[in-house]
């Protein structure tokens, strides 16, 4: 597991070979000698990581995944991690941690991860500048 520590944006990773990504899914790319811009987290995001930190001493951050998912193509896949894979990319601010599965790289690098409140709800929202389009119903997105 890479960790970077960084305020704000977070620092570049390295890997092998990237293929154009709108002809492949999650799971047939190879990674490049390109550096990784990272991903930022919102100050909101940050304090709602560390609350789901706190609450539970198990948890040891959130992973953000991508699968091929729904009418455009790729959604994105939140989950506790409770235990980190070893290809997990880790992005740390003031304490929370951010988990990135080397895979999912090609496809959420430079995204801005924020936490939000729409109405009664809250949700964390992707700022994704690789996402060309997004499904009417907003579960999924296409490059």
């Amino acid at each position: 597991m890479r960790s970077v520590s960084q305020p704000a944006v977070w620092g570049a990773i390295t890997a092998n070979e990237v293929i154009p990504m709108q002809t492949h899914d999650v799971e047939t790319f190879s990674l490049d000698e390109q550096a990784w811009q990272g991903l930022t987290l919102t100050d909101s995001a940050v304090t709602h990581i560390s609350n789901l930190m706190q609450r539970d001493e198990s948890v040891q951050g959130i992973r953000l995944a991508v699968k091929q998912s729904g009418c455009a193509g790729f959604g994105y896949v939140l989950e506790l991690v409770h235990q980190p894979d070893p290809t997990d990319q880790l992005y740390q601010r003031e304490g929370a941690r951010l988990f990135i599965p080397l895979k999912a790289m090609p496809f959420l690098d430079g995204t801005e991860v924020d936490f939000v409140q729409e109405g009664i709800n809250q949700v964390f929202k992707f700022n994704n500048p690789k996402a060309r389009h997004a499904c009417g119903c907003g579960e999924s997105f296409g490059l």
